[in-house]
């Protein structure tokens, strides 16, 4: 072969399954072969960083039956979008500072190389590169939610003429939460402050186009546009530049939640201008359950008098001991921070960065163009839509499913994950999914979300998934169809 797949996708600019048909042809294999998949994995640049990553093996996860796979095989685990692997260094470095407690106590707040006094200023500048973020438009801090209530005391300002937050209908429900609490504690009403654009009748994804003509029409009273990157339910992956240019076009401020867009996708939030974004780091960073979140303030606000809430932890290092209750923030983003960052914290994140930093985000995302695209493809060869029924969980047909898939088919509108929506109830699917070690989540009635995180999941991962999918199905309709 002249050129890794990736290379070649980077390079040549194909669809990806193009390319994908194009190296099965080439090599005279059957892109349904365990032997394609092996192929493909042999020649990704990628792929050795899978030995990085402590990948569950059968015998280890809950609700696996080891009489219907190999105890000591790996499982199948496309819920990075949900929870990330552990890094294999995260142990080492949680240990380090663990015995630098135990050995140093308050030395430790100053030395080794996570100091935890600066240890979150050791690794912005990594989590900067990940989102498009320059100097001191990034800080580690918080968790997701709390880091969006803190950017809406600044951008959330409602008068009576623009009090308004515009989101999708569909709204991860703690952004939700968040933005009805802060109207509620300005005085505002959700019923009337909160305005959503709803997908089209028949249709799961938002067009770009309508929610550009909500921007235009409503505008002028809309305060805030706040979206998610990628969206949760279906992983779409909305037009960040677009829709934050129109906002801006309208005098709105424009944020975004990038919990399931950090590590996933390409993102250039200085380029693009986008006033402020937060985002978690234990999904597709890999920084452990509940690991520390991020904000981005632009560079255009940074000496801005914007209302914020305050800490000791914002005032300017060298003045901070001064102890005369006299506030010297630190410019942009570290002006957000509170309290000291958990250092403990600090050390699985420091291992996730490293492993990103031996590839690109363009990398990352080429392989994830070719992975997701491979599994789209096998879903729709084995199980392709029916136009006479609609994959909403009510069949009761168990012999003969459907499937749907409700992320974008547009590889630039998507991220790693696929949403699939089953015509039957995907309860029972689900459990004996789980039985043959497949990890991914179900989201009720219909849809199960498969996402392949490139940094760690293979081509013959998705071939183990598509035999263990078609066996689950099967199991199914002998215990459920007779």
């Amino acid at each position: 072969m002249d050129k890794p797949p990736i290379k070649r996708l980077k390079q040549n600019d194909d669809h990806p399954a193009e390319t994908l048909q194009s190296i099965a042809k080439k090599e005279g294999l059957s892109i349904e072969s365990l032997e394609f998949a092996k192929f493909m994995d042999q020649n990704d640049p990628l792929g050795k960083l899978r030995q990085d990553f402590n990948y569950p093996k059968m015998k280890e996860l809950h609700g696996v039956d080891l009489n219907l796979v190999d105890p000591e095989q790996e499982c199948v685990y496309f819920c990075g979008n949900s929870l990330g692997l552990c890094p294999k260094k995260a142990h080492d470095y949680v240990n380090v500072e663990m015995e630098k407690w135990a050995k140093q106590g308050v030395q430790g707040h100053t030395k080794g190389d996570l100091p935890w006094a600066f240890c979150d200023e050791k690794l912005d500048s990594d989590m900067a590169k990940l989102v498009g973020g320059q100097p001191g438009e990034v800080a580690i801090m918080n968790g997701l939610t709390v880091n969006l209530h803190l950017l809406l005391i600044s951008f959330y300002r409602p008068t009576p003429t623009r009090h308004k937050i515009l989101c999708e209908s569909k709204a991860f429900p703690s952004d939700y939460y968040a933005f009805a609490s802060q109207m509620r504690l300005h005085g505002y009403d959700p019923e009337t402050s909160m305005i959503f654009v709803e997908p089209r009748k028949g249709e799961y994804t938002l067009r770009t186009e309508d929610i550009l003509d909500k921007i235009e029409a409503e505008g002028d009273s809309i305060a805030v546009v706040c979206f998610s990157g990628v969206q949760y339910y279906t992983g779409q992956f909305f037009d960040i530049p677009t829709i934050t240019k129109a906002g801006h076009e309208k005098g709105c401020y424009v944020g975004w939640d990038l919990a399931h867009a950090a590590g996933n996708v390409e993102l250039h939030l200085h380029d693009w201008e986008v006033d402020f974004a937060c985002w978690c780091s234990y999904k597709y960073m890999n920084s452990s359950a509940g690991g520390l979140a991020s904000i981005f303030i632009h560079e255009k606000h940074k000496t801005t008098d914007l209302p914020k809430l305050e800490g000791w932890w914002g005032h300017k290092y060298s003045t901070r001991f001064q102890m005369n209750n006299e506030h010297d923030p630190i410019p942009g983003a570290y002006h957000y921070r509170i309290s000291n960052t958990p250092g403990l914290l600090c050390a699985p994140l420091k291992a996730s960065l490293e492993i990103f930093n031996k590839t690109s985000m363009p990398e990352i995302k080429a392989k994830s163009k070719l992975l997701t695209a491979y599994l789209e493809m096998r879903i729709k060869n084995k199980y392709p839509k029916d136009p006479k029924h609609i994959a909403d969980g009510t069949s009761t047909d168990w012999k003969h499913v459907h499937v749907d898939i409700l992320t974008p088919a547009d590889i630039n509108r998507r991220g790693a994950q696929l949403s699939l929506s089953f015509s039957i109830n995907i309860t029972h699917v689900f459990e004996e999914l789980e039985k043959r070690g497949v990890v991914c989540d179900e989201r009720k009635p219909s849809v199960i979300r498969i996402s392949p995180a490139p940094l760690y999941c293979s081509f013959e991962d998705v071939h183990r998934f598509m035999i263990y999918l078609d066996e689950a199905l099967q199991a199914v309709a002998n215990n459920l169809g007779r």
